[in-house]
């Protein structure tokens, strides 16, 4: 099968315009621990390198959805197939798999590019057991190896910063939930220009999208930070479950 189209390289200063927030100060390689205040016992370390492209440091959202899995979801995920999209260096799905005793290894995804660094990354926090890495570009065919494994938690932290890439993602997403309907995407990103949220509008008529609870919600959103889940839209079906849906997807953002 021929692959829809090939995403396009993720220049972080491409098509900047006068609304647009700063973008994380870049640093300079090396390593950092993170113990996200307290919910791993033994903090992570990753390798930060912005050669690789702005994938490849820290950024905020990524440090929100950590903590918020496994401050309220620690349970679930040990059972859970769980993948992470634009993992960069790999800090969401790395926390989780040092903070949870998974019943299966866990895919950070990104692209060819961030290959290196998310291996490294593995390797450096002994997680070689937990975690894989793997190359899926947004909008193209998924790879084999996340077909098989029919992942039923999705994780994306600070996908939403490149405008042309937004259809690439949802393309993405739907063929993740055409692979397993009962696939949970939990979806944390930093508004940055007013571009960002005609994806969540997108969102919302595609899947069913609810803003979730989270005790850090009125310090993170003083930050411009949102978190939601995606839910496949359920096809058919009684009146009833139709409006419950949409009484699901009523999600208070900034337009």
């Amino acid at each position: 099968m021929q692959s829809r189209s090939p995403s396009p390289p993720l220049d972080p200063v491409a098509g900047i315009t006068e609304d647009l927030v700063s973008l994380p100060t870049a640093r300079v390689a090396g390593d950092t621990q993170i113990d996200l205040d307290g919910q791993l016992a033994q903090p992570i370390q990753l390798r930060e390198d912005v050669r690789t492209g702005c994938g490849g440091q820290t950024w905020p959202a990524g440090l929100v959805l950590g903590k918020h899995m496994l401050r309220y979801h620690r349970g679930k995920l040990e059972t859970a197939r769980i993948l992470e999209l634009g993992a960069g260096g790999g800090l969401v799905g790395l926390a989780v798999a040092a903070g949870c005793d998974l019943q299966a290894p866990l895919i950070l995804t990104d692209q060819d590019v961030m290959l290196e660094l998310m291996r490294h990354n593995i390797q450096l926090n002994k997680l070689e057991g937990k975690a894989t890495a793997s190359i899926l570009d947004w909008g193209e065919t998924l790879p084999d190896a996340v077909v098989a494994h029919k992942p039923d938690v999705i994780l994306a932290a600070e996908c939403v910063y490149f405008e042309p890439a937004f259809p690439l993602l949802m393309q993405t997403l739907k063929d993740l939930f055409e692979l397993n309907e009962k696939a949970v995407v939990y979806f944390c990103f930093k508004k940055r220009r007013r571009a960002d949220m005609q994806f969540v509008k997108a969102a919302k008529k595609a899947f069913v999208v609810e803003e979730i609870l989270d005790e850090d919600r009125p310090v993170f959103q003083r930050e411009s930070l949102f978190l939601f889940t995606f839910r496949k839209r359920p096809t058919g079906g009684t009146t009833s479950n139709k409006n419950k849906a949409n009484q699901n997807e009523q999600i208070q953002v900034e337009s």
